[in-house]
């Protein structure tokens, strides 16, 4: 009964670690927000006012609901992690990295002690080092593999020794062996230049800061555009309530939920491929049902009150017909924005979880947390590119909204998503046909967005991360389509007649 209980103890550890490093980059993240509305409310009574006003009507009331409870998840999950280890990870932070050491080595001298206290380094933490000599020298670095026999490297003037840690389980040297040794049995000084390349012991901790400032770039974004465009700001908020307020949005969360967590116990019979099916499964869904409410609230918004005249109302005050638009494209984006945190961090959670489940199901040894927190982390470049494609055909049926109503709406949105993915496609099978073949493919993939780029179905198959440059140019290519769509939606919309 004692073991089988360890056991569980063992398991629920495992797949909570990742989500406590989550949820403590959340709590982080929260408290400087708390830390910072403190001193705007010391400084500005109105900022303050300001804020609070934000944060009760626009989405960031969920999201600070959401924040609180994984900052609760956290304190009442800190007994069965390695807290200890984890926090003393973070704080190592600022501390590793590249070290360059210079050491003088008299004549005649044998085993002079180089400890590491000299060079800062930590065991645990050394992933690589680079040594060179102007003369001939021994040194002994007690590396266990890679530096000769128990770490003997003979150095000659100009010769660089190189050493890279092997893989992240590999000790580098014997914990107890705290100093290297060097050798000198010429008549002269000899100067050995050390570089040492070192890490946090556990680098999965860089989580806690990233999901902290990702925070308070949702926080700071929108508070700073309510300050810089109180117009454009005040319509998305209308716009963002009642997308939020129709029946769509809570069954679509619902909906994605109760999926996600069905997708944990399907059976993929993957033959020990079912994480990436159910990361593939999820991050699907999730950017389907994004979608939809983008493109409905699109259509509610937008072409029912020019129908409906109560865009004609609203322009009738000291509203410009830009700023009608500008506002009513983020009143659509915030609900999306909102839909990816909420299903996200809800699939993130869920991934740990199936990796411990299908490795019972198949009767493996159990994975560690960092299989764990890996297999979770590689998962956000997929939502952030599935954000990226929601927003692109938000642009998109906010500029068809102008002129035609929901169903035509609905059409073309969906034939510009099947299209979309079949850019590549296109393009490839027109190379040698006829000119006029080879002309509709490139129009295609000219006037389109190529929205297959934005998928990484590949990369999960292949088990690779997705490179943070590719995400770079990602959003930098949906900003620039997201910026012409609403050009052209503001083209559109100044020829319309309203009355």
């Amino acid at each position: 009964m004692i073991a089988g209980h360890g056991l569980l103890f063992g398991t629920v550890s495992v797949w909570l670690t990742p989500l406590w490093l989550l949820s403590v980059g959340v709590a982080c993240g929260l408290v400087v927000l708390a830390i910072a509305y403190g001193m705007a409310a010391l400084a500005s009574p109105r900022l303050a006012a300001f804020i609070r006003m934000s944060v009760a009507e626009g989405i960031l009331l969920p999201l600070t609901v959401l924040a609180i409870f994984l900052t609760a998840f956290a304190l009442l999950t800190t007994p069965v992690v390695p807290y200890r280890e984890l926090l003393g990870a973070v704080s190592r932070i600022p501390v590793v990295g590249d070290t360059q050491t210079a050491v003088t080595i008299e004549p005649a001298t044998e085993k002079f002690s180089i400890p590491l206290e000299s060079l800062r380094v930590r065991p645990v933490e050394l992933q690589g080092f680079e040594l060179r000599s102007d003369g001939s020298l021994l040194v002994v670095t007690h590396v266990k593999k890679g530096a000769g026999h128990e770490g003997e490297v003979n150095l000659t003037a100009g010769k660089v020794f190189e050493w890279r840690k092997s893989s992240p389980t590999e000790e580098a040297m014997a914990p107890d062996l705290m100093d290297w040794s060097a050798t000198n049995l010429t008549d002269k000084p000899i100067h050995l230049q050390i570089l040492t390349h070192t890490d946090i012991e556990y680098p999965e901790v860089r989580v806690v800061p990233a999901v902290a400032l990702g925070l308070i770039a949702i926080y700071a974004v929108y508070l700073a555009i309510g300050l810089a465009f109180p117009k454009v700001a005040a319509i998305a908020a209308t716009t963002s309530k009642e997308s939020m307020g129709q029946p769509l949005f809570p069954v679509a969360v619902g909906l994605g939920a109760f999926a996600i967590l069905l997708f944990v116990i399907i059976p993929y019979n993957t033959f020990g491929e079912d994480v990436k099916m159910f990361k593939d499964s999820g991050l699907t869904s999730v950017m389907l049902l994004a979608i939809l409410v983008a493109v409905w609230s699109a259509s509610v918004s937008v072409a029912d009150e020019i129908e409906g005249r109560t865009a004609l109302t609203l322009l009738s005050k000291p509203v410009r017909r830009h700023q009608f638009i500008l506002g009513k494209f983020l009143g659509i984006l915030w609900p999306v924005v909102l839909l990816f945190v909420l299903l996200g961090v809800w699939l993130l959670f869920c991934i740990p979880y199936k990796v411990v489940y299908d490795a019972r199901e198949v009767a493996k040894l159990e994975p560690t947390w960092q299989v764990c927190y890996w297999e979770m982390i590689s998962t956000v470049p997929g939502l952030v590119l599935a954000f990226y494609e929601a927003v692109i055909l938000a642009s998109i049926s906010v500029a068809i909204s102008t002129k035609l109503p929901m169903l035509p709406n609905l059409i073309i949105c969906t034939a510009i998503y099947v299209l979309g993915h079949l850019v590549p496609t296109l393009v490839n099978s027109s190379v040698g046909k006829f000119e006029i073949v080879q002309f509709v493919g490139q129009l295609i993939a000219i006037v389109l967005p190529v929205l297959d780029h934005l998928n990484i179905q590949a990369s999960i198959a292949a088990g690779r991360p997705v490179p943070l440059e590719y995400l770079g140019w990602t959003a930098a290519y949906t900003v620039l389509y997201s910026t012409i769509a609403m050009l052209v939606a503001l083209a559109l919309f100044e020829d319309r007649d309203l009355a």
